[in-house]
């Protein structure tokens, strides 16, 4: 019985090129529709107001804020300009504590601002590290928002694991600015910006044939670059570049093409946000782990492959994490005794054989190896979108991706890669190259607080 539900997994995760094709023509329609009105798309393709990105000559101390999932980065860049470009970077990462996901607005802020207090208030043991200018931050934000400038926005709603009902409609930076002022922080916010658009300007910094910046983390997203004058819904003046850094908000991506199990549809219905987010909860790390987990719970309700166990553990959401199915994905001791310590220690499953763990390595295999294929499709329709995805296209095209699944999780890069060579063909591929950007989305937003910076004309 239980080679019968994994054959079935198989089956309904299937994802056959001319699928894949098919799922990357509509992303690229949505984003289209998503460009031509407000509200015309599931995908939000939200206006960013960033047009100004790095050119590598940006000097200067600037200061980057990264929160996204349940942790949050503070960074601190000294930049030095075309020749030495960063010449410092110091970071630091703090835990959220899970009772402010879902407490209030002004209690996560300040829990925030009182821990980047703490970071500033080590570099005051150099003096004049700010040459008497006041510091500025980039804030890296996550989640849909609605932009009214480059450094200013209201929360369009929460997303992953955050149900804060306070915040809706709230603007992010005054939230912030005000939770710094009480912690006594002379800052100023200089631009606020998504993990997305901050990975494709820490990539530019460096590489001037990137299009896009793409996550694959706890959550996903992109964005890339677009012509202003291709944005119908464009209400102000074009900028002076022609180029508009738009959000995707691609997570919300549906088509009746994707490949969706019982699994997933339970886990939908059951999580704070039923009926949206559909492609993120394919392929996400916050879910692909879970999505095991309730795999496992029927094959051991449907058969003995696990004896007389205790289902307390195995029944509770998302105590299966994405690392853990991906160190199982990737052992290869002989008796694949990685796999035997994850069940244990997480689901309390014991004393399983080895034909037992060989189905849990095909299992987290068909559910990484949809989730990577999905997520290539959604490179490809970017592609496709901005005209690069054929052999007729010689312009080289950069896609930079930053988050821990795509960082960590081998087997759903190379996946990953792979599938997009396979979509676009043997000769398009050479002009399209994916880089890791490592920390992307944290030095993306200091980068473009130097790129906004007030200070930036005067010097």
């Amino acid at each position: 019985m239980a080679k019968h539900v994994v054959a079935d997994l198989r089956e309904k995760c299937g994802t056959p090129a001319s699928l894949l094709r098919d799922v990357a023509s509509e992303i690229a329609d949505e984003m289209g529709a998503g460009l031509e009105k407000e509200g015309g798309s599931k995908v939000k393709m939200l206006l960013s107001y960033v047009d100004k990105l790095p050119t590598g000559r940006e000097e200067g101390l600037f200061y980057g804020l990264d929160l996204g999932g349940t942790n949050f980065r503070v960074l601190r860049v000294q930049l030095g300009g075309n020749e030495k470009h960063v010449v410092n970077r110091e970071s630091r990462e703090v835990t959220i504590p899970p009772h402010l996901m879902s407490g209030s607005y002004s209690e996560l802020f300040g829990f925030i601002a009182s821990e980047l207090a703490k970071f500033v208030a080590d570099e005051e043991r150099c003096t004049n590290s700010t040459n008497g200018k006041k510091r500025e931050l980039g804030f890296t934000f996550s989640f849909p928002v609605k932009q009214r400038s480059v450094a200013s926005g209201t929360l369009v709603k929460w997303t992953k694991a955050f149900a804060i009902d306070d915040a809706v409609g709230e603007d992010v930076v005054a939230e912030l600015q005000m939770a710094m002022e009480k912690q006594g922080l002379d800052m100023h916010v200089a631009a606020l910006i998504n993990d997305a658009v901050g990975t494709l300007a820490g990539a530019r910094y460096y590489d001037k044939d990137v299009v896009a910046g793409v996550i694959f983390g706890t959550g996903t997203n992109a964005a890339y670059v677009e012509k202003a004058n291709a944005i119908p819904k464009w209400e102000g003046e074009l900028p002076n570049s022609g180029d508009m850094v738009i959000n995707m908000e691609w997570g919300n991506f549906y088509s009746s093409r994707l490949p969706i199990t019982e699994y997933d549809q339970e886990l939908d219905r059951e999580s704070l946000n039923p009926g949206e987010q559909i492609y993120e909860k394919l392929m996400s790390g916050m879910y692909l782990g879970e999505i095991v987990r309730r795999v496992l719970l029927e094959i051991s309700l449907r058969s003995s492959i696990f004896s007389n166990i205790d289902h307390t553990k195995l029944r509770t959401h998302f105590l299966l994490r994405t690392p853990h199915i991906s160190a199982m994905h990737h052992d290869e001791t002989p008796d694949l005794k990685i796999v035997a310590e994850k069940l244990e220690e997480n689901l309390a499953i014991t004393n399983t054989s080895l034909e037992t763990r060989k189905l849990i390595v095909e299992i987290c295999d068909i559910v990484a190896r949809r989730a990577a294929r999905l997520a290539a499709a959604g490179l490809a329709g970017i592609l496709k979108k901005l005209g690069r995805d054929c052999t007729a296209q010689k312009q080289r095209s950069v896609i930079a991706i930053d988050g821990g699944l795509f960082g960590h999780y081998t087997k759903f890069r190379e996946c990953l890669e792979s599938t997009l060579g396979e979509l676009l063909g043997e000769e398009a591929s050479k002009s399209i190259a994916v880089k890791h950007a490592d920390d992307g989305s944290g030095i993306g937003a200091a980068l473009i607080a130097a790129s906004q910076s007030q200070y930036r004309n005067v010097e």
